[in-house]
């Protein structure tokens, strides 16, 4: 006998729409097959009933058995010895047209009676164990509801209460899946005994009731019946041992420790795989209606290449809700939910917000959209590239807290730069190549995620009683260069990390940089930032505390060799600084700061400070470069300040959004 379909028992616990939907078609199956058994029935009543109209009903009867391969069921691999064993019967049905009528207790105990057990016991079964399968799935849907519902903030004997009730109404459809999955995959064997086992024995009653002889009922309709007879049996001990075998896999399922039925049982130690390339599950999508009101909603998400999908329970199939390629990825604290993160579109525009179910899938969907929005589907193994670069994000995390640790900590890395430097002598590169990463950023270099001043600087620019202000609203000249500075411009930023670089001399090592840091956060979920006011003036880049207008970091003007904004996304910005080292070597390191303006309006500022350096010990030059850029009444530049879009890095906004911050 052919392989027959059935559900799969380990998909019952999931509870996937594409399990729903391969339900439905064993549903369908099994609604034909009972409308199907319910005419056979009414047929065979009839023989069984009109004996004195004998010829008619098995007339009737064997218009029936060829309506069986009529019926077009959505399962019917398999069924083609059952549909020429029924054309057989068919013919025979024919030859007894003319025969004896009465059949008496042999048609009602051969023919009749195993029908009807087969409707009113597995079909009924059926029907029974749908119902209670549809009361299970509706009372979890709404356990889960309550569940998701509960605020951060909840009272743990509430939060306990209504997990053991998701466990409990998770555990009974669970129960109820397995049990109504075993009937339906028990069905597509007993359908095809139902279908025979009684016309065996309405053969069986007419050879012993008519005793016909070898005419009709010649050897080889005895070797027919036979084949049949064997059929059947092959095909009822394969029932027996598929029944065995799916009782022995339910009682495995049902014996899994109870955890697999509780939300967030690991919430404390979570294993959570950061180098998934894809996911699946159900998720709670938040949507807003009249721009006041938030509903959630529970769906089945997936992805699929860089697309995020989306299909309802009962879908066919899903539907792409966003590109995830270029998109970035963070934690959001939403409406008193837990485990709420937000999709971004590779623009900065806020995109959709989702709520995970527990701790483990809210990493691991933060994780595997990262991964997806690198592109790292597109190379040829995803998932040993995934591994890698989750690694060296890894290795690039160290807690820092000083300028002096970072530069131990970069000391091996600056080792490798110089020895890089060297080999970059001796051979030297192609121009138009693009650099490779680790020509750009060695591997494991750390990465700083605060700015802390050291304690010898913060002690001098603190002492006296006065607070040092940039603006000088003070007598107090804590900023001598800014009061003989030509240029003066104030910038609300917010430090994203720093880390040792090898090379200066490309604006890639930037872009790398800014990338590194970013997935770096995103891996650690390290969202929090703290604002500081950056002063770019014609001498220095001043970092200021916001509160205290103590400095936090300068770097001189002369010491930046590069400078960018980032391509996509230009409220990303970074600079180069090349320092000496005590030893007579230099150190670079990249710093990385995300703006509330466009980045090119710093950078803009950065290059006009450089180029008042150039020309300050020529007053002609000096005259003319004052002359291009409009002046405040106290002598100060007026930077970026209603000038058009298109003047390369000089958009029109106000001085008032910039500088005042």
């Amino acid at each position: 006998m052919p392989a027959v379909d059935k559900l799969l028992l380990e998909e019952a616990l999931q509870d996937s729409p594409q399990t729903r939907s391969l339900l439905s078609v064993f549903e369908e199956d099994a609604g034909t097959l009972t409308d199907y058994t319910n005419q056979l029935l009414q047929a065979m009543q009839r023989v069984y009933g009109a004996q004195n109209e004998m010829c008619l009903a098995t007339q009737q009867l064997s218009k029936q058995l060829l309506a069986y391969e009529k019926q077009n069921f959505a399962l019917g691999k398999g069924d083609e010895e059952v549909v020429s064993t029924l054309h057989y019967f068919s013919k025979v049905m024919e030859e007894l047209n003319g025969l004896h009528t009465e059949l008496g207790k042999q048609l009602a105990d051969t023919m009749v009676l195993p029908v009807i057990q087969f409707r009113e016991k597995d079909l009924t079964e059926v029907s029974t164990l749908k119902d209670l399968f549809g009361l299970a799935s509706n009372e979890h849907d709404l356990s889960m509801a309550k569940y998701s519902r509960l605020p951060k903030k909840e009272n743990e004997r509430v939060k306990t209460e209504v997990g053991k009730e998701v466990a409990s109404a998770r555990r009974k459809q669970h129960l109820s899946s397995l049990q109504y999955y075993c009937s339906l995959n028990a069905l597509q064997y007993r359908k095809r005994v139902a279908m025979m086992d009684p016309l065996i024995g309405f053969a069986h009653g007419q050879i012993n009731f008519f005793k016909r002889g070898a005419e009709m009922f010649s050897k080889s309709m005895d070797g027919f019946l036979s084949s049949v007879t064997g059929m059947v049996q092959s095909i009822q001990v394969d029932l027996e041992a598929e029944a065995d075998k799916m009782c022995v896999s339910q009682q495995e399922r049902l014996s899994v420790d109870e955890s697999v039925y509780t939300q967030d049982s690991d919430v404390a130690t979570p294993q959570i795989n950061r180098n998934l390339i894809q996911k699946a599950g159900y998720l709670n999508l938040r949507n807003k209606t009249r721009l006041v009101t938030t509903t959630w909603e529970r769906l089945y998400f997936f992805t699929q290449g860089g697309n995020l999908m989306c299909q309802p329970r009962g879908a066919v199939a899903g539907g792409l809700i966003q590109d995830l390629d270029n998109c970035s990825v963070m934690a959001v604290d939403c409406e008193d939910r837990r485990y709420c993160f937000q999709i971004s579109t590779p623009s900065g525009k806020p995109g959709i917000i989702l709520q995970a179910e527990s701790r483990k899938e809210y990493e691991e969907w933060i994780c595997a959209v990262n991964n997806i929005s690198r592109q790292i589907y597109l190379t040829d193994s995803p998932e040993a590239v995934a591994i890698k670069l989750n690694q060296t994000a890894l290795q690039a995390v160290t807690p820092i807290t000083s300028f002096g640790k970072k530069q131990e900590s970069s000391f091996s890395s600056q080792n490798m730069k110089n020895s890089d430097t060297e080999n970059d002598k001796i051979v030297p590169q192609a121009a138009d190549s693009a650099p490779d990463t680790e020509e750009l950023i060695a591997p494991g270099t750390p990465i700083q995620f605060d700015i802390v001043l050291p304690a010898s600087v913060f002690l001098d620019q603190n002492r006296g009683s006065r607070r040092t202000n940039p603006f000088r609203e003070t007598e107090d000249a804590s900023f001598p260069e800014a009061e003989d500075s030509l240029l003066q411009q104030m910038f609300i930023v917010r430090f994203l990390g720093s880390m040792a670089v090898k090379t200066d001399h490309t604006t890639e090592v930037i872009y790398e940089a800014m990338r590194q840091v970013l997935a770096a956060r995103a891996i650690h979920n390290i969202f929090r930032t703290t604002e500081s006011h950056l002063m770019v003036t014609s001498q220095t880049l001043r970092l200021i505390d916001p509160q205290t207008q103590v400095s936090r970091a300068c770097f001189e003007l002369t010491s930046v060799t590069q400078f960018a904004a980032h391509k996509e996304n230009k409220r990303l910005v970074g600079f180069v600084i090349r320092v000496p080292e005590s030893t007579g070597e230099e150190s670079l390191s990249t710093y990385i700061f995300e703006s509330n303006s466009e980045g090119e309006k710093i950078c803009y500022a950065i290059n006009l400070g450089k180029e008042i350096i150039e020309v300050q010990k020529d007053p002609e030059a000096l005259a003319q470069l004052m002359l291009s850029v409009p002046l405040t009444d106290d002598g100060n530049y007026v930077l970026l300040n209603d000038q058009p879009d298109d003047t390369g890095g000089s958009p029109g906004d106000s001085r008032g959004a910039e500088s005042e911050a």
